[in-house]
């Protein structure tokens, strides 16, 4: 008992002290309780394969792909419309829908789903996502409180209550009580949540580490004269090679993509080529062109095409879902110093395009075949990502500025966005209505967004998983194994409801919630309530009361443990994408804890009477 106590308590000063990664604190504490005897092997690593902590990883795959679809942004637009802008009704949007939602799906995979939401919605009004992502987490557990199958506890005291012989629970038998907690843990979070904005600081602009794609195009300016032309099927260009076209010399144009879209909704796809003087040309092909507006329209009228109105998006909006953009910056002893652009053959030596030329302070884009390279020049080209990847491995000429692949992997695959909805939207419906068992709904959701092609590469969802959450929990999940086996949880338990119990029954209760906050703050809310359910129910029956409103403080307090980063999946996602410290959790978490605890002793009551 000694060695797990001092383990847990030396293990939570260090997830206050913040100078290691709570992932690491976890590991360390799981190998001394382990090399110590009192976990077995099995015990040990019994986390890394706990269901949760698997369906976590599929979760994690299927919001990224919310995001990499660019769903994220549009749900989360029509949110911020909602907010109207203001940070605070902001705010009520994502607390009061995530609280809605939390009723019905998992609380982890409510988190899973409105994460990158709530993200691209923060961004989009200009505002800290800091303030909304800890509060998301908690509005998740608060809304598991409504119905039976929002929170696993809730399912552990309806089992328990049903043995010791009561009514079995509805699907809405917490809905009293769950409205009455969402609501005052809504108004509690309002003001509470602003120390959160305060304590983030906003990225300010782009900076030559983080620009995007789109900062690169508005830098050289590619869209200003750039125009989407649609080539019909009876068009004579359709079956010519660009090169057979010379539209540089005829025309004064240079083609930078050519696209073809096939199929509508949930079987639409895209694909890109870089175009070179072999790209033939087919009917339904869409070019993107830049040069002079004349010289477009003479074009299209010589060969019987379309070009998009000035007024479509895609007229001015180059997409990167197959080929990307790329800075390469001339080394001051490369070989290709001072010769022309054209003499370079990028396209035929490396299959890129180079399309500008960044000199000091200038963008060179027009007549560039002519451009003779000078010290210090930054060319901009344009390829395949693939493509791309390979002449940054040139490192006697040149140097890739960032890394192609990860850029790569943050393109936005919009046209994918309907199949990504769709996808979501049905495996919520199987966790509501399904019995099938929730972990394996969520992995075929991650299984189907990789097959239906919402992510470029199976290395991309991989980049989605957040592996320091997914090993804090695994890793802390054990301990409730060395807390039973050392005696502590009951001795703790015990202790508390006999001094407690004869005050009366709201005391008792009190011991009972207060006790179950404490376990959670280091074992996890459905294993605390595994251990607690059993003493509520002994302690009201040697009390003369009824066990139920003693069993509905557990789950209560089970689910609502917001002082600590790894007493809730929820918790545990949210920390690094909002940036939190252990310490942010206290500060927000521990009063808003306590007040909702001493809320729902004298709630929970007048709901099921002693």
């Amino acid at each position: 008992m000694v060695i797990t106590v001092i383990t847990l308590i030396l293990a939570a000063a260090a997830f206050v002290w913040g100078r290691l990664r709570a992932d690491v604190v976890a590991l360390i504490a799981l190998l001394v309780l382990t090399l110590s005897g009192i976990l077995t092997t099995d015990e040990a690593l019994s986390g890394f394969s706990n269901p949760i902590v698997i369906m976590m990883v599929g979760l994690f795959v299927v919001g990224g792909a919310i995001f990499n679809t660019g769903l994220a942004k549009m749900i989360g637009a029509r949110l911020s419309k909602l907010g109207q802008g203001s940070p605070t009704r902001l705010f009520l949007v994502v607390v009061l829908a995530t609280g809605l939602i939390g009723g019905f799906v998992s609380n982890t995979g409510t988190v899973a789903l409105m994460l990158p939401i709530v993200v691209s919605m923060a961004a989009a009004a200009g505002v800290t996502a800091s303030r909304f992502l800890m509060p998301l987490a908690f509005a998740s557990s608060i809304g598991g409180m409504l119905t039976l199958i929002g929170t696993p506890p809730n399912l552990v005291i309806a089992e328990v209550w049903e043995e010791y012989g009561g009514q079995p629970l509805t699907m809405f038998s917490f809905l009293p009580t769950g409205l009455i907690c969402l609501a005052a843990g809504t108004l509690l979070l309002i003001p509470m949540s602003k120390m959160l904005s305060g304590s983030k600081k906003k990225k300010a602009g782009p900076s030559s580490g983080n620009r995007t794609l789109a900062d690169i195009v508005e830098e050289y300016n590619l869209n200003h004269d750039l125009w989407r032309v649609d080539v019909p099927a009876s068009s004579p260009i359709s079956g010519l090679s660009l090169g057979a076209l010379s539209l540089r010399v005829n025309y004064g144009l240079d083609v930078l993509e050519l696209r073809v879209e096939e199929g509508k909704g949930l079987l639409k796809n895209v694909t890109q080529e870089t175009p070179s003087a072999a790209s033939v040309i087919d009917g339904g092909d869409i070019l993107f062109i830049r040069g002079q507006r004349d010289n477009v329209e003479r074009f299209a009228s010589d060969y019987g095409l379309h070009i998009a109105d000035d007024s479509a998006e895609s007229r001015r909006h180059l997409n990167f879902y197959d080929i990307g953009l790329a800075e390469i910056v001339v080394l001051p002893d490369s070989n290709i110093l001072k010769k022309t652009i054209a003499g370079l053959d990028f396209r035929n030596r490396y299959n890129v395009n180079i399309l500008g030329v960044r000199r000091g302070g200038n963008y060179i884009i027009d007549k560039l075949g002519d451009r003779r390279v000078a010290q210090g020049d930054v060319l901009l080209v344009q390829g395949t990502w693939s493509d791309i990847e390979k002449i940054s491995r040139n490192t006697r000429d040149w140097v890739v500025l960032g890394q192609p692949e990860s850029q790569a992997s943050k393109v936005t695959i919009d046209y994918k966005a309907p199949i990504a909805a769709a996808i979501m939207t049905a495996m919520i419906a199987a966790l509501v209505f399904s019995r099938v068992p929730a972990v394996f709904v969520v992995l075929t959701a991650g299984v189907l967004m990789l097959l239906t092609g919402c992510f470029r590469t199976v290395a991309d969802a991989y980049r989605t998983i957040n592996w320091e959450s997914i090993v804090l929990i695994a890793a802390m999940m054990p301990m409730s194994f060395a807390l039973e086996k050392t005696g502590v949880s009951e001795a703790v338990s015990g202790s508390l409801v006999e001094a407690l119990g004869g005050l009366g029954p709201h005391w008792l209760m009190a011991g009972i919630y207060f006790t179950t906050s404490l376990l959670t703050l280091f074992i996890s809310n459905t294993a605390t309530s595994v251990l607690m359910a059993p003493i509520a129910v002994q302690s009201a029956v040697s009390y003369g009361v009824s066990p139920l409103p003693m069993l509905f403080a557990v789950t209560f307090s089970a689910s609502l443990c917001f002082m600590s980063p790894f007493s809730t999946p929820p918790n545990a996602l949210v920390m690094p994408a909002g940036q939190y410290t252990f310490m942010d959790y206290v500060r927000v978490g521990a009063p808003l804890q306590l007040l909702l605890g001493l809320l729902m002793i004298f709630v929970i009551p007048l709901f099921f009477p002693f």
